[in-house]
């Protein structure tokens, strides 16, 4: 098959063709993609609120998989992988770490987008030997500013695009200018690039539960960051409603070797939004 199609000899190199496979571990059946060169650092992808493996975007991916492996996975209860959702961040961690580790995989480089940011914070600090170097995306600490209201907001951004005929991620994601409506539309268009062997939505019942996570998250006591000495890269938009930019300011000056990107007149979806610049970014310091 030829690079139009997707792959190149037996690598696909592009997240519209990644077949969805299985790995059982720690007695649950995880649902993944797997895309890229096999040489290297993998990079583990860790998704956001309500998220499948049908959410990220194909831009992002394939950009980063021109050059790096990629792994996007649905944690326990979520999509199509099997058990119930965790009620807690740190065991949402365990669960990856233990998706990871039945890959067979002893060092991997982490993008934790929003909730995954979270998620990946906790792997950094409880399983330091295991990352190399660390994504954060539209994140922000234990006990951040804003966090707790993540539940009030998506409810009432729900209502407003039920009401609007829109999908919640445009007025969650994005800012409500013209510039970032229009890039709001242009990233739910890729979202449905792929057209075969789609991912199961989340359900009810987990989505709540990862609601609950992040409102135990925003409440939590500050954790010692300092620990983290891994390179970091931190990137938002800088009106972000979801979790509020200041956040990404404070993620960056607690780490001890964190470098940050705030891109203009772009929201919680920032990196979708300014994806060509995000890729080039981070490939950079991937490979630094």
């Amino acid at each position: 098959m030829n690079d139009a199609e997707g792959v190149r000899g037996d690598v696909v190199t592009s997240y519209r063709k990644a077949p969805t496979r299985t790995l059982a571990a720690g007695g649950v059946t995880f649902a993944y993609r797997d895309l890229g060169p096999r040489a290297g650092v993998p990079v583990v992808f860790i998704t956001h609120l309500s998220a499948v493996l049908d959410n990220w975007d194909p831009r992002v991916v394939d950009g980063i998989a021109a050059r790096h492996r990629v792994i996007t996975f649905d944690n326990r209860g979520v999509g199509a992988s099997s058990g119930s959702t965790p009620k807690t961040i740190e065991e949402m961690a365990k669960d990856a770490v233990t998706f990871i580790r039945g890959l067979g995989l002893e060092h991997v480089d982490i993008h934790g987008f929003s909730m995954g940011g979270m998620i990946a914070q906790v792997i950094a600090q409880d399983e330091p030997q295991l990352v190399r170097r660390l994504m954060l995306t539209g994140t922000g600490p234990a006990g951040g500013e804003g966090i707790k209201n993540v539940t009030r907001l998506s409810h009432l951004d729900t209502v407003r695009a039920l009401f609007t005929l829109q999908d919640p991620k445009q007025f969650l994601f994005f800012t409500r200018t013209p510039g970032g409506r229009r890039a709001g539309k242009q990233f739910l268009a890729r979202l449905k690039e792929r057209t075969q062997d789609r991912d199961k939505a989340i359900s009810l019942t987990s989505y709540f539960a990862q609601l609950k996570a992040i409102h135990r998250w925003g409440l939590a006591q500050p954790q010692d960051l300092s620990v983290i000495h891994q390179p970091v890269f931190v990137a938002n938009g800088d009106n972000d409603r979801m979790v509020p930019t200041k956040n990404s300011f404070d993620l960056a000056r607690r780490l001890p070797n964190a470098d940050l990107v705030v891109y203009p007149d772009a929201g919680h979806g920032g990196i979708f939004q300014f994806h060509e610049q995000f890729v080039a970014e981070a490939l950079d310091f991937l490979e630094r």
